[in-house]
C-alpha cells in the first residue's frame, strides 16, 4: 500500500512538473529593434519595429500605396502609439525637469517621482498625467497633481495646492503640442 502511494505521489509530481515545463515553451520574447517612427516631422518618436509594421499594414506599398482594407487615413497625429504624438512629446518636454518614474506611450500615462523645488525644500510635488485621446484636444489631457509638506517631525503630509497650477500646466503642454504640430506641418 505504501509503495503504491509513493508511486502515485511521484506520478503527480512528474505530471505537475511536465505541465509547468511545457508552459515555459509558450513564453515568447520580443526582440523588436527600436526604430524612429516615420512621418512624424521634426518630432522624434522611437517605437518597436512591430508598431511601424502595423502602421503600414493596411496597404500593399506602405503609406503611399494602394489601400486594401484600411482606406481611412488617421489624421489625428497618433503616429502608431496609443495617444496623440504631439501631446505625448509636449508633455515630456514640459515636465523634463521632473524626475520621471514611469512613461507608457501606449497607455498614455506619465508618472513623475517626487520633486523638491530648490527654493522650498519643505514641500514636494508629484504628477500623474493621462493623455486620453489620439486627437490634439484640450480634453484629451488630464493632470493629477500631488503636493506634500514636511511637518515639524520630518514627515511628509498631503497638503492643498493652487488649482490654477494644474490649469497653467495644461495650457503650457497644449501650447507646446500645438507648436510641435505646426512645426511638423511646415516640415512637410
Amino acid at each position: 500500500m505504501f509503495l503504491n502511494f509513493q508511486k502515485l505521489y511521484l506520478l503527480i509530481i512528474f505530471v505537475v512538473f511536465s505541465i509547468i515545463l511545457s508552459n515555459c515553451s509558450a513564453i515568447q520574447t520580443n526582440n523588436d529593434p527600436i526604430v524612429k517612427m516615420p512621418n512624424t516631422g521634426d518630432v522624434s518618436v522611437w517605437v518597436p519595429q512591430s508598431v511601424v509594421d502595423e502602421k503600414t499594414a493596411g496597404s500593399i506599398f506602405g503609406d503611399s500605396g494602394v489601400p486594401l482594407f484600411n482606406d481611412k487615413k488617421d489624421k489625428s497625429g497618433g503616429g502608431g502609439i496609443g495617444v496623440n504624438v504631439f501631446l505625448w512629446r509636449a508633455t515630456l518636454d514640459t515636465t523634463s525637469f521632473l524626475p520621471l518614474l514611469s512613461a507608457d506611450p501606449f497607455g498614455g500615462v506619465i508618472i513623475t517621482d517626487w520633486y523638491l523645488p530648490v527654493e522650498s525644500p519643505d514641500e514636494r510635488y508629484k504628477l500623474t498625467i493621462y493623455i486620453l485621446d489620439k486627437k490634439l484636444r484640450a480634453d484629451g489631457l488630464k493632470i493629477s497633481l500631488f503636493k506634500q509638506q514636511k511637518n515639524n517631525k520630518g514627515d511628509w503630509i498631503n497638503s492643498e495646492f493652487d488649482k490654477n497650477l494644474v490649469r497653467k500646466l495644461e495650457d503650457t503642454i497644449l501650447s507646446r503640442a500645438r507648436e510641435l504640430k505646426i512645426a511638423s506641418i511646415k516640415a512637410k
